[in-house]
C-alpha cells in the first residue's frame, strides 16, 4: 500500500476536526481560548539523511522539520516528544539535540526508547501555540490570490550532492541548508493573519505546491523562471530543484496588491480549479513532482 492509499484509509479513522480531514501537517486543537498545534515527523536512516552522517545534525534536523510544520501555521513551539531507536552514535545525537533546543529556545519534554535492529530511525512530536486564529490551512487558497514562497530553492539539494560526494568545504559549497534547516517560526508568525493557505516545502515545491491546490480547490499556476534558486544552480537542474525537496520554506498565498511582511518571492497564481491542479509555465509539468513516501 503506497502513502496516498494508506492516508485514505486512515481518513475514516480521524472524524475529529482536529484532524483537519488528515490533510493538512498538523492538528489543531482548541483549548478555550487557545489552539494547540501538534505535528509529528519520522526520519530514516538513508532516506532522510545519508548513512554515517553526523548524528548531531540528525538530531538538529529531526526537530527543525517538525519546527517547520509549526511554522507554517503561525505557531509558537511549546516543547516536543522524542522517539529514539538506541543503537550507536547517542552522544553525538544528543550534542545536536540539546543544540537545536537551544537554538530554537524549545524544551524536550518527554518521549520513548527503543533498542533498534537494522536502519536507525526517529520520531518526533512538537506541540505549539497558534499565535492567530484561524490557524493558517492548506486549502484556504482562492481564485486570484498570488503564489509566494520564502527564501530559495534547491540550496538543500546541492548540499546534499556536496554532502554525499565529499565535496563539503573543498568546493565552498555550504551543506547546512541540507544538514541543519532553519525553521521559518517568525515568517509564519508574521504572515498568519494575511495568508489565505500556507504550508512549508518539505517534498519539493511541485509536489506540496500540487496538494495546496487540491486542498483549496483550485489550479495553482507557477512561472519557473520566477522561482528563487541558488545563483550557481545549472540552468537545465531548474525544474529539478523545484522537485527535490528538503528546502523547508513557507509557500503561501495572499490576494493580490498584498506585500508579505517578509522577505519573499511571488512565484505564481490561483487560477480556476481546471483538468489539472498544478501549471508549469502554463503546462502540466512531466516527471516527478517531489518525493512521495512509496510503500
Amino acid at each position: 500500500m503506497d502513502e496516498a492509499a494508506f492516508i485514505t484509509a486512515l481518513r475514516a479513522l480521524a472524524p475529529d476536526p482536529a484532524a483537519r480531514g488528515l490533510d493538512d501537517d498538523v492538528a489543531v486543537i482548541a483549548l478555550g481560548g487557545e489552539h494547540l498545534v501538534l505535528t509529528h515527523d519520522m526520519m530514516v536512516e538513508g532516506v532522510h539523511w545519508l548513512p554515517g552522517q553526523d548524528p548531531a545534525d540528525v538530531a538538529w534536523k529531526l526537530v527543525a522539520t517538525n519546527l517547520s510544520d509549526l511554522a507554517a501555521k503561525g505557531a509558537a513551539p511549546l516543547g516536543v516528544l522524542l522517539g529514539y531507536g538506541l543503537g550507536g552514535g547517542e552522544e553525538r545525537f544528543l550534542a545536536g539535540l540539546a543544540e537545536a533546543l537551544a537554538a530554537f529556545a524549545v524544551p524536550l519534554l518527554g518521549g520513548d526508547t527503543v533498542r533498534r535492529v537494522g536502519p536507525a530511525a526517529h520520531g518526533l512530536t512538537a506541540l505549539g501555540r497558534a499565535t492567530h486564529c484561524p490557524v493558517p490551512t492548506r486549502s484556504g487558497a482562492q481564485v486570484g490570490d498570488r503564489l509566494w514562497v520564502t527564501g530559495s530553492l534547491g540550496d538543500a539539494m546541492l548540499g546534499f550532492e556536496a554532502l554525499r560526494d565529499g565535496r563539503e568545504g573543498r568546493t565552498g559549497r555550504d551543506t547546512t541548508r541540507f544538514a541543519r534547516p532553519v525553521p521559518r517560526l517568525a515568517q509564519g508568525r508574521a504572515l498568519a493573519p494575511l495568508v489565505g493557505a500556507m504550508m512549508d516545502v518539505s517534498d519539493g515545491l511541485l509536489l506540496d505546491a500540487t496538494r495546496m491546490a487540491r486542498a483549496s480547490g483550485v489550479t495553482l499556476a507557477i512561472d519557473s523562471a520566477a522561482c528563487p534558486v541558488p545563483p550557481d544552480l545549472p540552468p537545465s537542474r531548474r525544474q529539478e530543484a523545484l522537485s527535490w525537496g528538503d528546502d523547508y520554506e513557507l509557500l503561501f498565498t495572499l490576494p493580490a496588491g498584498t506585500t508579505p511582511p517578509c522577505p519573499a518571492t511571488c512565484i505564481g497564481e490561483a487560477l480556476a480549479a481546471g483538468p489539472v491542479p498544478l501549471l508549469l509555465d502554463g503546462a502540466c509539468p512531466q516527471g516527478p513532482l517531489g518525493y512521495e513516501h512509496c510503500g
